[in-house]
């Protein structure tokens, strides 16, 4: 079997929805990491093989497979490939598990592996709903076999009840990530990772180069105060405080064997080393990352002790907490540098986005090995292995 490496790994910023990408075409927004990943590793656009792009709500102006689209409107001409994928939440993750599968099975060389998602223009759910209380043809004709249908909400608060998390101890967890966001950010931890992009805004040119959501001087009390989101006062924890933000984003990884690497005279940032995948209840959903990194392990040789850095999705606080709780894993590993509470979650981005914010990490620190894991809708769980090399 082939071993396959990252090779560089680079995202957008994250606008904040109605932002400074409100007036950016989602295929414009896709193209900019691929400019990136080309312009630092110099490359010619036929030794890429294909690209494997995450897109939550691939319709309207995500249609017609933003994936081939993207690396056209790049300037790469019309020999590259794409494909778009829809795992929801855990979708940019799953396109670098692909990218990693076909290199290890020999098929491909060069990949990129990437994702996108514009929340403003696309607005998540609209390729579902009908419009009508949110319910669908979708949903009355596929599903009707369940006892029970809720949304993520209402599967974070019935996680939440489960565990026995109090809405402040949620509320932590919401202003860690805003803390250590900011730090990384002062810090410059992000600079090698997020490009600048310039796009126009309401017909001036700009160039957004920093994540729009965080609010790094979060606390408690300003949290407190903050209505709940899904359940009536007194009956839930969650609410915009605690929960990821809604964003617009890119982001992808150049991908190839080590002998490509080799060849193209790349150094390599990590070796992907295990991927795996779950599906776990659906009403509730969210619980996916707990049985994704014991099975991810499982097919190892490592414990979590063997694991340096973590990075949980933090699409609602109570998701990261009974990760914790089920793992015994220090917080202090996890989402080290803030997560989507803070910088958003742009679904079909943020998987890639995770990979790209631990092989960073891991060059910075010279730590060993990191471990990325999502929920995602409708009850399942992602989760890859990476080291450094």
């Amino acid at each position: 079997m082939h071993e396959a490496v990252i090779v560089d790994a680079v995202r957008t910023p994250f606008g904040k929805r109605d932002g400074s990408f409100r007036d950016t075409h989602p295929q414009d927004l896709a193209a900019k990491p691929l400019e990136a990943v080309r312009a630092r590793n110099d490359f010619e656009p036929e030794t890429i093989e294909d690209v494997i792009y995450g897109c939550v709500t691939p319709i309207d102006e995500q249609g017609l497979n933003i994936g081939r689209l993207a690396p056209m409107v790049a300037g790469w001409g019309d020999v590259v490939p794409g494909v778009q994928l829809n795992r929801m939440c855990g979708s940019g993750q799953q396109a670098l598990n692909f990218a990693a599968a076909n290199v290890m099975a020999g098929q491909h060389d060069v990949l990129i592996a990437g994702g996108v998602e514009h929340m403003t223009r696309v607005p998540m759910g609209s390729d579902g709903a009908d419009g009508v209380d949110g319910k669908s043809a979708v949903t009355d004709t596929y599903f009707e076999h369940f006892d029970e249908l809720t949304h993520q909400g209402e599967g974070a608060e019935r996680i939440a009840e489960e565990y026995g998390f109090s809405r402040e101890e949620l509320d932590e967890i919401a202003v860690d990530s805003q803390r250590r966001w900011g730090e990384a950010w002062e810090a410059g931890r992000y600079d090698g990772q997020i490009v600048p992009v310039e796009t126009e805004l309401d017909g001036e040119s700009i160039t957004v180069e920093q994540d729009e959501h965080p609010r790094p001087e979060t606390d408690l009390e300003t949290l407190s105060n903050l209505p709940l989101s899904f359940r009536e006062e007194g009956n839930g924890r969650h609410h915009p405080g605690n929960a990821s933000g809604i964003v617009d984003g890119s982001s992808a990884l150049l991908v190839a064997s080590e002998e490509a690497a080799e060849e193209h005279g790349w150094e390599p940032m990590a070796r992907i080393v295990q991927t795996e995948v779950v599906g776990v209840d659906p009403v509730t959903m969210l619980t996916g990352p707990i049985p994704a990194t014991e099975q991810v392990l499982e097919q190892t040789d490592l414990e979590l002790e063997d694991i340096d850095l973590f990075e949980v999705n933090e699409a609602f606080a109570a998701v990261v907490a009974a990760w914790l709780e089920e793992t015994g894993v220090s917080w202090e590993n996890v989402n080290v540098n803030g997560g989507a509470i803070a910088h958003g979650h742009p679904l079909g981005a943020t998987g890639a986005m995770l990979m790209t914010k631990l092989a960073h990490e891991l060059e910075r620190t010279g730590q060993d090995r990191a471990l990325s894991t999502m929920c995602i809708g409708f009850g399942q769980g992602i989760a890859t292995i990476i080291e450094r090399v």
